[in-house]
């Protein structure tokens, strides 16, 4: 099994948007990045575990746990020209883009800041704490998922 830290900001798609979805699964969409891509399309399994991230708040940090619920598929979002994450060189025949669907395991008991992961020196190779690194979805090390439930 791999582990994951998938990023949304909340405002776009929350923790709670995702429980109300039907069986509290949705499909991962938008990921520009060819490095997160890469994460998604070659490295995911179904089962795998991750993170769920908000991002760009007032108190960024982990707030729950996800599963992978489906292989990688092409990002249906980047062949519509009215959506915002529309890509005019992506082709249906090649795509560009992949996703992912994510089932909602359950929400943290509180938010793991990411102030307070960056203190714990424990979690200083972690990929999220250092510095510059902002893919929205990263692989994070058996230990560092470990060493997270445990300060829950």
């Amino acid at each position: 099994m791999n582990y994951w830290l998938f990023k949304t900001e909340p405002m776009e798609f929350s923790i709670d948007d995702l429980a109300k979805k039907p069986a509290k699964t949705e499909h991962w969409d938008g990921v520009r990045n060819y490095q997160a891509r890469n994460f998604m399309r070659d490295e995911m399994k179904v089962g795998d575990k991750a993170f769920f991230y908000h991002s760009n708040c007032e108190e960024p940090g982990i707030v729950g746990i996800v599963t992978v619920a489906s292989k990688a598929y092409p990002d249906h979002t980047a062949f519509d020209k009215k959506d915002k994450h529309f890509d005019p060189k992506s082709d249906p025949d090649k795509p560009r883009w992949m996703m992912v669907d994510v089932k909602m395991a359950r929400k943290l008991k509180r938010t793991i800041s990411l102030k307070e992961l960056k203190e714990r020196s424990a979690l200083t190779g972690m990929r999220l704490v250092q510095r510059g690194n902002r893919l929205s979805v990263m692989p994070v090390e058996k230990k560092h998922w470990d060493i997270i439930l445990k300060i829950e």
